[in-house]
């Protein structure tokens, strides 16, 4: 027989109170789960790792960048450290050679258009007066005014405008000096890290294949070795490219007598390969206005000399050049520079091209093709009207014949 709940006096309200309500009075509170605790900890540690790589991503997004650079860079330059390594130089040796080149090339461009823009600008510093006083002289005769050079440069010198320009850049000096020396820090950054990775290529692939399996060490030195050929083949391509562009219109601005020929054929050259699709009309913009302060009629020449030059190199010249080096669709090259440019900004934008060419070239490698049907619809042909059954029939027999 079960004993007898024991009865408790009611509460203040009058309501009976049995054992169980009261050892649950009696006991405020469940115990805590001894997982949450622990989870707790783990979740508050994984939301400050997250904002700790954040902000080192953040960080380092500069030198991540100029590290990217200089891996495509050194890339471009390892077939010909390669060739001057297989004839007896040491790596090194061949990798600075190859790095001295590119700096005297680069810095004779910048000297032909420096001393370019200097000469110009002092021209036109000394022409200026001349100028405004045909400017001035035309105004008087065609609105029938009574405007004087003299008053124009004073009411201009004493501008309330000019004054506050002078000294806001006379404030600016020290940030513009900050950020000359910053450009040229990012410069020795990625120069000095594509040196390391052009002469220390070898040993860097040995280091990387050394933690991966054997079956991936292939691949990644497929991977490498495509990227390589394609990088490289870019930008030799785009040399020779830009090299017969400068002297063909090298030989344009001289036969026209425009001055500062050779710095603007090297402009021309250098800008219309290197900005895909829109850069020739981009570079022909200076040679333009170089020939429009000597004749008029020269600009226009000009422009049409860039227009079917473009059309010559689009439709003869590219396509036998980057048949054997960076074989890529105008419209895949022109999104794949949007693409970059959107991700990276320059920094995308220059390297977008080679890395396309090389991912097209790794997955045609991995991916098995078939042979197309000879359908119209495919081949580009359209269906004869009017054909009966049997005269689809024999001329379907005589392509298989």
């Amino acid at each position: 027989m079960a004993p007898a709940e024991e009865t408790l006096p009611p509460d203040a309200d009058g309501v009976p109170v049995g054992p169980q309500a009261a050892a649950r009075e009696a006991r405020p509170g469940a115990p805590m789960p001894r997982w949450l605790p622990r989870a707790m900890v783990l979740a508050l540690a994984l939301v400050a790792c997250y904002h700790l790589a954040t902000w080192a991503f953040d960080q380092l997004t500069g030198l991540l960048l100029n590290i990217l650079v200089a891996f495509f860079l050194a890339l471009a330059v390892e077939p010909a450290v390669d060739r001057m390594a297989a004839r007896g130089v040491r790596r090194g040796v061949a990798t600075g050679l190859v790095f001295l080149g590119i700096l005297v090339g680069v810095a004779g461009f910048f000297t032909l258009l420096g001393s370019m823009l200097a000469d110009q600008i002092m021209t036109m510093v000394e022409e200026f007066p001349k100028y405004l006083d045909q400017l001035v002289s035309w105004a008087n005769e065609t609105f029938h005014t009574e405007l004087s050079r003299v008053e124009i440069q004073d009411s201009v010198l004493h501008s309330d405008w000019l004054q506050s320009y002078v000294k806001n850049s006379a404030n600016n000096v020290l940030d513009v000096s900050a950020q000359v020396l910053g450009g040229l820090f990012k410069v020795l950054t990625v120069t000095l890290f594509a040196f390391y990775f052009a002469a220390d290529g070898p040993r860097l692939r040995r280091a990387l294949c050394s933690v991966l399996p054997p079956t991936r060490q292939a691949e990644v030195l497929r991977a490498w070795e495509i990227a390589v050929a394609k990088t490289g083949g870019y930008i030799y391509s785009r040399g020779l490219m830009a090299l017969i562009s400068g002297i063909a219109h090298y030989v344009l601005l001289e036969w026209l007598g425009v001055p500062y020929a050779p710095a603007l054929a090297v402009w021309v050259g250098l800008i219309s390969q290197f900005i895909p699709t829109i850069g020739t009309y981009l570079a022909g913009a200076l040679p333009m206005l170089i020939a429009f302060t000597v004749e008029p009629w020269y600009a226009l020449w000009v422009l049409v000399f860039v227009v079917v030059y473009q059309q010559f190199e689009n439709y003869l010249l590219q396509p036998r050049i980057t048949a054997r080096t960076v074989d890529i669709h105008p419209a895949v090259s022109f999104g794949s520079v949007i693409a970059g440019t959107a991700l990276l900004g320059a920094v995308g934008a220059l390297i977008a091209i080679p890395a396309t060419a090389t991912l097209q070239a790794f997955l045609g490698a991995y991916i098995k093709r078939y042979d197309v049907t000879d359908d119209p619809r495919v081949q580009g042909r359209t269906r004869r009207r009017g054909m009966s059954a049997l005269a689809r029939a024999r001329d379907a027999l005589k392509r298989r014949g």
